[in-house]
């Protein structure tokens, strides 16, 4: 075999060019599964507006309400039903709003270049409030300017009421299932805790990277089902019976969230029963099981193990505890504001904040650009270019680089679909059942990555376009062209005008979180409180901690993941800063293992041992502010470890942190 692999490419001759790594990442589909309520749900919501329209010989209005329907299979991904109503209903408010005001100022020239400019900059202030925020914001940009780019029906809130028709009949068909299975999506989310945290448990003390993977499912996990739990309780005025029994259930998780470390660094995987014992507690959470629990685990041998024993007994017996007492459920995160309280807060800041500031101004820059082009140069379909400059510059949505490069290649082959469905099928009914199959695509290639996404799309809006224009073919070759002029404009005004685009500022957000990992070695074991009551607050403070140390772990994480993403030389600084970021986290590990041992009789540490981990933390936070490849560090030489202590595994990770950038040094504990 290796003798054909040396014939096709003979010795001294050059291999044919590969595409970039950045470029190859955002081509590769995801593994995650399709979600087929979606699909049903974006078939039927699509082709039946469509289907009326027909039936009423008005298939213009038909061709609205389904592209109405379309934003709101677009932001259909929310499992809670609570959580559906904000993700569908909010974002359709700001495209009724969106297509008002571009429909206002149809045909006005300059006058409509400047409005849309404005509402592009308030679309990119808003978009910095939150994921809900960011899809208000790009549907009020959207529609804004498919209003000032099409020609409406009379009278100007005709348009607005049928878009926003087709998004309330997504969101009416989405919880059809609301009174059969109202509390299941949030019990289902802390079922899928507890078995991250199995996996986690099973993997724990086995060599390979596998822990440290189904670590971060934990913490994604868990994200998830607080976001949910609590985010319920923000709605809910009082005690909910079923609300305080989740949240009693995600809480008693933590202790063993916590001991897995501990488990880890024995180097020892855990007896078969106990990730069994956790994966029979999930489904007892997802099918709202009641009773005593029965328990067969084997007997503990070291403080890891009865530190996992003593959680999973306590957690076994909440789980399946009918009602638990609603005056000693803490959260663990705290409980949220009232929502007033967090919409002041969530304005103030965005009214304040440089970053929103900077990605208005960009986003307005490039929509301005746009429609200013297209005023000066004849275009066909010239409201493509704005469309596309909105679509692609969404940084929260990925790298605005590689999301350029990969529209345009999606746009393509939606294109080569969209041109055989317009020159084979004959306008009419016959489009009723194209919209259905293609409509199914959009969520089914969606969670495979955005070119697929777009590849999707594309053929579904150029149908409904179609049907408003009656163009025909000839939409195909203004739809390639437009779109290529937009991803120009958003490659040159949106990215490489502005440094913070290509000049990645990743490092500052790991040295932030460095700092946070000080303070978390100085909360876990700083302070002794004598009474109860400060004892008990001194564990929701430590579990506050960890919760918010992890949650920052996760979210460096994504960043640096989207960042490698990039072409050079973003992706290649983040590459190289990657190792320090699951440094960090293995430090984290470290400290919340060493805060188990000594809850289950292990010598806590010296105040001036932990102050000094906390300070050899901040000095590598300022050396990672400072330079810009971990090699320019600098780091000090590592003191000498104290094996006896409790902190040593700490010690021994913070040393490895250091061999990152002084290849000469060794870690004990690597």
């Amino acid at each position: 075999m290796s003798t054909e692999r040396t014939e096709e490419i003979p010795p001294g001759r050059p291999r044919p060019p590969a595409p970039p790594g950045w470029f190859l990442t955002g081509l590769r589909p995801t593994t995650a599964p399709i979600p087929w309520a979606a699909v049903l749900r974006a078939g039927i919501a699509m082709a039946a507006p469509l289907a009326v329209g027909f039936a009423l010989d008005e298939p213009e209005y038909g061709a609205l309400v389904s592209m109405g329907a379309l934003s709101g299979v677009i932001g259909d991904t929310a499992d809670a039903y609570r959580m559906r109503v904000l993700n569908i209903a909010v974002p359709q408010f700001f495209g009724a709003v969106g297509v008002a005001l571009g429909t206002l100022v149809f045909g006005h020239g300059w006058v409509a270049v400047g409005v849309l400019t404005l509402i592009a900059l308030v679309s990119g202030m808003i978009s910095s409030i939150g994921t809900v925020a960011s899809v208000s914001g790009l549907m009020l940009l959207l529609y804004a300017v498919v209003g000032a780019g099409l020609p409406m029906p009379e009278p100007w809130w005709t348009a607005p009421l049928l878009l926003s028709a087709g998004g309330l009949f997504v969101l009416a068909l989405s919880l059809l299932g609301w009174p059969l299975r109202g509390r299941q999506p949030e019990r289902s989310a802390v079922a899928a805790a507890y078995r991250a945290v199995a996996d986690s448990l099973e993997a724990a003390g086995s060599p390979g990277p596998a822990y440290e993977e189904r670590r971060h499912q934990v913490t994604q996990a868990l994200n998830q089902a607080y976001d949910l739990v609590l985010g319920r309780r923000a709605r809910v005025h009082g005690r909910s019976p079923s609300l305080v029994r989740m949240l009693a259930q995600l809480n008693v998780l933590i202790p063993l969230v916590e001991a897995a470390p501990a488990a880890h660094l024995r180097r020892k995987p855990l007896a078969p029963e106990i990730p069994a014992a956790v994966r029979e507690m999930a489904a007892a959470v997802e099918e709202a099981r009641t009773g005593t629990p029965v328990l067969d685990l084997p007997a503990p041998d070291s403080q890891s193990e009865r530190a996992i024993d003593a959680a999973l007994r306590h957690a076994a017996t909440i789980v399946l505890l009918a009602e638990p007492d609603p005056y000693n459920v803490d959260d663990r995160l705290g409980r949220p504001s009232a929502l007033g309280v967090r919409a002041r807060r969530a304005v103030r800041d965005m009214m304040f904040s440089e970053a929103s500031w900077r990605y208005g101004l960009r986003l307005a820059l490039c929509i301005g650009l746009a429609q200013a082009l297209v005023s000066v140069v004849e275009i066909e379909r010239s409201y493509w270019v704005a469309l596309t400059v909105t679509f692609v510059l969404k940084p929260d949505f990925g790298s605005v680089f590689s999301r350029a490069v990969l529209r345009a290649l999606g746009t393509a082959v939606g294109l080569v679909v969209a041109a055989a469905v317009l020159a084979e099928v004959p306008r009419g009914w016959w489009d009723v059942p194209v919209m259905v199959l293609l409509a199914a695509l959009i969520p089914a290639f969606s969670v495979k990555g955005y070119a697929f996404q777009t590849a999707a799309i594309t053929p579904v809006i150029l149908l409904l376009s179609d049907l408003l224009n009656h163009q025909g073919f000839d939409l195909i070759r203004p739809r390639l062209l437009d779109s290529m002029i937009g991803c120009a404009i958003t490659l040159v005004a949106g990215y490489l005008l502005w440094p913070e685009s290509w000049h990645t500022r990743i490092g500052d957000r790991l040295a932030d979180t460095v700092d946070d990992a000080a303070r978390y070695v100085e909360r876990a074991f700083g302070g002794h409180p004598d009474t109860e009551a400060g004892l008990r607050a001194a564990r929701t403070a430590r579990l506050q901690a960890r919760r918010r140390i992890y949650r920052d772990l996760s979210g460096v994480r994504s960043e640096f993941q989207r960042a490698l993403t990039e072409p050079p030389p973003t992706g290649e600084r983040a590459a190289a800063w990657w190792p320090l970021v699951v440094a960090v986290e293995r430090i984290v590990d470290a400290t919340t293992a060493a805060r188990v041992r000594v809850n289950h009789g292990a010598q806590p540490p010296g105040s001036e041992e932990v102050a000094a981990i906390a300070e050899d933390l901040r000095g590598l936070a300022r050396g990672v502010r400072r330079a810009n490849t971990p090699a320019q560090l600098n780091p000090p030489s590592a003191p000498t470890v104290d094996e006896a202590s409790v902190l040593s595994p700490v010690r021994h990770e913070l040393t490895a942190a250091r061999a990152l950038a002084n290849p000469a040094e060794s870690s004990p504990g690597a």
